[in-house]
């Protein structure tokens, strides 16, 4: 059997996958969060360690340990941990969703400059990004900056802990704005930018390459042979993206979690001339391009249980048909990432009227993040990349109603997957590739990845969605100039 950990920013989970791929049994921990000021995120490593010992053993508690053969990780990218020379953590960890960097961020765009950020890394900086942080650090605790021995990501201070050897792999590294993305090396321009030491950062691998085994302590506590073997994981997107298929050159994946995103493989690193997407690699050496959206399924959870005072996970009801004319929601609730890289700006309902009800607020809602989603996809779709489908993901594609929404606006075909556990299940994957189950990622997850129902769009209204959200794209610029001026 294999463990896949997925490290999320709510919840750590744990998936036990056999041999065949199937899902034996998944458990979770809940995971607190700080915010010591507006706009800050923060977590303590430490609980991370402590939920995995806590979900290790209720995981493993009906189960045989002895069969346990390989683990690997998902997890949230970018976060900043920080190890001191005898690799104690410095300071709470800085997460994805942090926002304090906005100064740092502009200034490697604009000072250091676009071209070169993208000449050595791939991308531009955005916020969320590890580089950010790291001048952030060095401006505001100094002390701390001072004390770093090793500069880890989240998933792989757990990989640390559990084998000794400090690792990243592909994926995540490409989203720290430190690495040359298309060589797939740490960028020395970008080392030198942010005064720290290539001696500093982790060692880079492919996913499913082995790092090391359990170590003894936790062979013991958790009852697991002492030959257990330790892959190197992924990024939480393309861990997502190994559990869904999206591996091929040209295969797309959307997640509809707390936040959004447009995932598609491809096999080489493109020259991009809009780099509002990220260029990442993916983890089994080859790339993909990603659009994230900060607010996705949070905005609905936000409109029924914050504002309506309902249940989050109140089933979307909302009649099929579009929602009202002229009433849109701009899904910006915590900024947003992809297209705009925009800290400021903030949501919005434009074209409220007496006429309109709760429900067409609700199905504005839903509409307002699916244009957000295609204002990736249009970038992705500028450099030639067409697609017939693509697979759904998330807790928003359990809404029949929004992936109808979601297939008129982008105008694909939308599939489920018969058997979806996100970042977890695509770590144990990783983990059965690097233990010789499968002979590689790409055969492994086309093998897993069984397709379920399909939404299609529907001809009547791809003319009525496409006028909207050109009609869209006109909105934030407009709010944007409130946000500024």
């Amino acid at each position: 059997m294999f463990i896949g950990i997925d490290l999320g920013t709510s919840a750590l989970k744990l998936l036990l996958m056999d041999e065949l791929g199937r899902i034996i049994k998944t458990v979770s921990c809940n995971l607190s969060l700080s915010y010591p000021q507006p706009g800050w995120s923060e977590q303590r490593p430490e609980d991370w360690l402590e939920a995995t010992d806590r979900c290790m053993q209720d995981l493993l508690a009906d189960q045989d340990p002895k069969a346990v053969k390989g683990i690997s990780f998902g997890g949230q990218m970018h976060g900043l941990v920080i190890l001191d020379d005898a690799d104690n953590v410095i300071r709470p960890a800085i997460l994805w969703n942090d926002g304090r960097t906005q100064a740092e961020t502009d200034y490697l765009n604009t000072t250091i400059g676009t071209s070169l950020l993208v000449e050595e890394t791939g991308n531009i900086a955005f916020a969320g990004f590890t580089a950010p942080k790291l001048l952030w650090l060095q401006k505001h605790e100094p002390e701390s900056f001072a004390k770093i021995s090793k500069i880890m990501l989240p998933k792989d201070y757990l990989t640390y802990n559990l084998t000794g050897v400090h690792a990243t792999d592909l994926s995540d590294a490409s989203g720290t704005l430190l690495f040359d993305v298309r060589n797939q090396c740490w960028s020395q321009k970008m080392i030198e930018i942010c005064n720290i030491r290539e001696d500093q950062l982790p060692h880079v691998y492919q996913g499913s390459d082995f790092v090391g085994t359990v170590l003894t302590t936790y062979a013991r506590k958790w009852e697991l042979k002492d030959s257990v073997k330790v892959m190197a994981g992924a990024g939480d997107n393309a861990a997502a993206a190994v559990g869904t298929g999206t591996v091929e050159s040209g295969k797309g994946n959307i997640s509809l979690g707390t936040s959004g995103t447009i995932f598609v493989a491809t096999d080489a690193y493109l020259p991009l001339s809009n780099n509002s997407v990220h260029q990442f690699c993916h983890t089994d050496g080859s790339y993909h391009l990603m659009g994230c959206m900060l607010s996705a399924a949070s905005c609905h959870s936000w409109w029924q249980q914050d504002i309506l005072n309902r249940s989050a996970d109140r089933v979307i009801t909302v009649s099929s048909g579009p929602g009202a004319d002229e009433l849109y929601f701009l899904p910006y609730l915590m900024g947003e990432r992809s297209p705009h890289n925009d800290e400021r700006i903030r949501g919005a309902f434009i074209g409220l009227s007496v006429e309109t009800s709760e429900a067409d607020m609700s199905y504005a809602v839903l509409e307002g993040v699916s244009f957000g989603l295609r204002d990736s996809l249009e970038i992705i779709r500028d450099l030639g990349i067409h697609f017939d489908g693509m697979t759904v993901t998330g807790g928003g594609a359990r809404s029949q109603v929004w992936k109808s929404i979601l297939s008129n606006i982008l105008g694909v075909n939308l599939h489920s997957i018969l058997q979806e556990a996100g970042p977890a299940y695509g770590a144990a994957i990783l983990a059965a590739v690097g233990c010789g189950v499968w002979s590689s990622v790409y055969e492994a997850s086309t093998e897993l990845a069984k397709l379920g129902d399909d939404t299609k769009p529907e001809p009547q209204l791809l003319s009525y969605y496409e006028k909207k959200y050109r009609r869209f794209t006109k909105l934030y610029p407009l709010l944007k100039q409130f946000y500024y001026d």
